[in-house]
């Protein structure tokens, strides 16, 4: 906190007698020291997240907890508990992903429509209508319908709430001089930390025999608490879909030319579309974690048993380092420096499996991709997320926010089938393949404007 000193404090207070008579050589000033303890605490009160913050970091935390309390064994439930085949099971699952990832511009556009809480609170409805009619589901087209319905809740809860995390960590970095990149972190690892909950949840009521259904409608609670929790504190926030000028009575405003679509203009913002190609070649090598590790357990060991703890092991690795390792790199590098070294990461942990030995149990090569493939999700993520504001305009943060995910999950979904058939290739050439994505990505992120953030923070990043 020592480099965001207010340069005139020193000044601004009266000097101690022996101070104003001059300090003899060679002694040090007794005032530095009896200051700095008090600018210490002051500069960490500034940078204290605001009561808003707040509660979009806990409602990050309660809303995977409730998703996880029940995700996990949704596939076990559809197939030993209703008997569906396989390729149903993966149909349901699918609907549910492209219904939540696919339909997040959608979210973020509403938002920007007509502001965060309508969003989020008929987000929360629709989870808890989703999860309660899941619970009792007991045909195929039942159960479609309340995946669908889950899926679309996110779509439009997550956006909104992550748009409206940008746009505070914006304000409070503008406000307090505390990276945005770090208010960012703490919203991440408080999603993450949920998602670690959330399981140990969910097996906990399996456990006490209280079966898929007790896990659905405690996720039903949760959600229940997260809507009351945002009826009652969130803000009314204004729609932020047109420029405040536009709703001006003035005649100047009314005869100024018609702003342009938010749609064309963030889909022909061409350093936006980087930035999401960038994030894509993340997400795509992010999903091998559900693809290509299971297949790299299973042949190592014998079984997907040990898949769980490094599951865990990434959980764990956010929760505990996250926020530490992004205060350390928004003060010294450029969000788009961060972006590009996450995705390096990231490439050297799929480089990393065939040469790191077997070792106990065989897990080495897998424990290393978890832990490589964590930190430079932990440095790209928030650096990606800072950067969204600064490519596109204030009322247009929530369509582009969505538009992110949206644009990622097409590529995981193209970029699936293309990793998928890579299964069968021999190891080398299988994790060479996959190293090529990210840093595919990491070469396309230094296209990218800086950002504010780190040694460059009060140059504000130009669209291109």
């Amino acid at each position: 906190m020592a480099s965001h000193e207010p340069a005139h404090t020193a000044a601004d207070e009266p000097a101690p007698a022996d101070a104003r008579a001059g300090t003899p050589a060679g002694e040090r000033p007794r005032l530095r020291p009896r200051l700095r303890p008090r600018l210490r605490l002051r500069l960490r009160l500034a940078s204290a997240p605001t009561p808003y913050l707040r509660l979009l970091t806990a409602t990050q935390f309660a809303f995977n907890i409730g998703f996880y309390a029940v995700l996990p064994y949704l596939a076990t439930h559809l197939g030993g508990g209703l008997g569906m085949a396989g390729w149903l099971v993966g149909l349901v699952l699918g609907l549910r992903t492209f219904s939540q990832q696919g339909l997040f511009v959608v979210g973020g556009a509403l938002t920007d429509r007509y502001g965060p809480r309508p969003v989020v609170l008929a987000g929360c409805t629709l989870r808890i209508a989703g999860f309660g009619w899941l619970a009792f589901a007991g045909s195929t087209a039942t159960v479609i319908a309340a995946v669908l319905l889950i899926g679309f809740a996110a779509a439009l809860f997550s956006p909104a709430v992550e748009s409206e995390a940008a746009r505070e960590a914006v304000r409070h970095e503008r406000d307090t001089g505390a990276p945005r990149a770090h208010v960012l972190a703490l919203f991440s690892a408080a999603g993450q930390a949920g998602a670690f909950i959330g399981p140990l949840l969910g097996s906990l009521l399996l456990l006490l025999g209280g079966g898929f259904r007790a896990a659905c409608l405690a996720g039903t609670a949760v959600f229940v608490g997260v809507l009351a929790g945002h009826a009652r504190l969130m803000p009314r926030a204004a729609p932020v879909s047109e420029p405040a000028d536009a709703r001006a009575p003035d005649a100047v405003t009314r005869t100024a030319p018609r702003a342009r679509s938010p749609w064309r203009a963030v889909f022909t913002n061409r350093a936006f579309l980087l930035l999401c190609l960038a994030y894509s070649s993340y997400l795509v090598a992010y999903n091998q974690l559900y693809l290509s590790l299971p297949v790299e357990v299973e042949r190592a060991t014998g079984s997907g048993a040990a898949l769980g703890w490094l599951f865990a092991l990434s959980s764990l690795l956010v929760v505990v380092a996250q926020v530490p390792l992004t205060r350390l790199s928004a003060r010294r590098i450029a969000p788009r420096t961060a972006l590009a070294t996450g995705l390096g990461t990231v490439a050297a942990g799929f480089a990393a499996v065939p040469l790191a030995p077997a070792g106990p149990g065989g897990l080495l090569p897998g424990a290393a991709l978890v832990v490589l493939l964590t930190l430079g999700q932990m440095l790209l993520v928030p650096a990606a997320r800072g950067l969204v504001p600064d490519l596109v305009e204030d009322r247009q943060l929530g369509l582009a926010t969505g538009a992110l995910s949206s644009v990622s999950g097409i590529a995981v979904l193209a970029g699936s089938a293309a990793t998928g058939a890579l299964l069968d290739a021999p190891a080398p050439v299988r994790w060479a393949a996959l190293a090529a994505v990210p840093l595919a990505g990491a070469a396309l992120a230094f296209t990218l404007p800086a950002g504010r953030g780190g040694k460059d923070r009060g140059t504000r990043a130009v669209a291109g």
